[in-house]
């Protein structure tokens, strides 16, 4: 039987916090619902696992603005906060043989050799911020913000040196990708943000085709310059942008929820010390349990579509729910919402879809996975003792309801180990440098 949005929309918090209670709700009356997004708008998340299944690979279902009702009818503004998320040029907006040249361009940064490659740094990056979070837990009596020193720094370095992005620039482009992403934002201040972000990446561009380098960027701007892949000036920015916010925000994310389900969890961590699961489980379960994104913008039907037995009309602008679909019981069990590293090996059919489905599947998920698994292993080798310094209901939530995780994790540590030594033998270059952007991870 086909429903409509008749139940009434669920206003999604501008301002975030956990999403899972909120999450439950809404799957108790059907995998899709309808949600109301900032400024009135009218939306609908899919949210349980075999509807986004189908919904995110229907051929009817496009990510070209074009196709947003809302937004060509002129009813969205320029400081809507989320308007980033719809226009910005690049393979997140992109359909068809534009998509496909776009993601095979990007893709060859992320081949599995030159992601295996990367592993020596990650691992040199690893221990110099182990390093420096062991300084700040000292510097402020055994406590100190492993968001801040570890969780952020790590990623934002290894997505900053894929693109040849100087450190400099990497306080500034955090603070204002963490802008991006938030939909409690002001309109003023999301078109500051904006423009300061594409202003920086410009510079940055600029920069790179003066003086070409081993990096992406410079890459992009040769393929731009040969016309071979035809990249424009506005998907060169954009596809800096979406490299920039989805090349850390996921994986600092991702860390974050996993050390905190992991002190929730000491059992799940006996396991894997014990042998019993390996920190490979724990990344996988982290993103089945606690999604790094809730509700990812934004598909459109291209014409009315009936998903789930509920309709969507054309150009209605839809959320991808993945904090939703990794606890959707229909998946994965009566007890979808329980955390365990040893949950048995799902069928393709139900594995978890955090990173996405279909031809936009992550490019970055392989790399993701493996800055987490070393960064879990090495810190609670390191300090195996780690626990949370603050109650998890004291924790301040992400802002926005796109992001899931927490704005701070204090935690606590014990005596250390010896560091191990890096595989290279070479020093590892910090980022932050010390004294510079040590304010807040996602503040101003």
């Amino acid at each position: 039987m086909e429903t409509s949005a008749a139940r009434p929309p669920y206003r999604l918090d501008p301002a975030g916090g956990c999403p899972h209670a909120v999450n439950a709700r809404l799957l108790a009356d059907g995998a899709v619902a309808p949600v109301e997004l900032p400024g009135g708008i009218e939306g609908m998340a899919v949210l349980g696992h075999g509807a986004m299944k189908e919904f995110l690979q229907h051929p009817e279902v496009a990510k070209d603005a074009r196709h947003f009702a809302a937004l060509r009818e002129g009813r969205i503004g320029p400081g809507w906060p989320m308007l980033t998320f719809a226009t910005v040029r690049g393979m997140t907006t992109a359909d068809g043989d534009d998509h496909r040249r776009l993601r095979s361009l990007v893709g060859r940064a992320f081949t599995p050799r030159r992601v295996a490659e990367l592993r020596p740094r990650i691992e040199e990056l690893t221990v110099l911020l182990l390093d420096d979070l062991a300084r700040a837990a000292d510097a402020g009596a055994g406590v100190a913000d492993l968001r801040r020193h570890f969780a952020l720094p790590l990623p934002m370095g290894v997505i900053s040196e894929l693109l040849g992005v100087d450190v400099e620039f990497r306080d500034r482009l955090h603070h204002l990708s963490n802008q991006v992403v938030a939909t409690d934002i002001p309109p003023e201040r999301a078109i500051a943000a904006n423009r300061e972000l594409v202003a920086i990446l410009g510079q940055i561009a600029a920069a790179k085709a003066a003086h070409p380098a081993d990096d992406l960027t410079s890459a992009l701007i040769t393929a731009r310059d040969e016309g071979g892949d035809r990249l424009s000036d506005q998907e060169l920015i954009g596809t800096l942008v979406l490299m920039i916010v989805a090349g850390h925000e996921t994986t600092l994310n991702l860390v974050t929820n996993a050390v905190r389900a992991l002190c929730a969890h000491r059992d799940q961590l006996d396991l894997v010390r014990a042998g019993r699961a390996d920190w490979a489980d724990v990344v996988e379960e982290t993103l089945r349990w606690d999604a790094p994104v809730s509700y990812f913008p934004f598909r459109y039907p291209v014409r009315d579509l009936t998903v789930d037995g509920t309709r969507i009309p054309a150009g209605t602008p839809v959320l991808a729910g993945y904090s939703a679909a990794g606890r959707d019981p229909a998946a994965h069990g009566p007890d979808a919402d329980r955390f365990d590293v040893t949950r048995p090996a799902r069928a393709d059919a139900v594995r978890h879809l955090s990173f996405g489905h279909g031809a936009h599947y992550c490019l970055g998920a392989p790399l993701a996975r493996l800055e987490a698994g070393i960064a879990l292993e090495r810190l609670f080798t390191r300090f195996p003792g780690l626990e949370l310094a603050a109650a998890e209901a004291d924790l301040p939530p992400h802002s926005g309801f796109v992001g899931n995780s927490v704005r701070t994790l204090p935690v606590r540590l014990t005596p250390t180990a010896p560091p191990p030594p890096s595989r290279s033998g070479r020093t590892a270059r910090p980022w932050p440098p010390r004294g510079h952007g040590r304010r807040t991870a996602d503040g101003p």
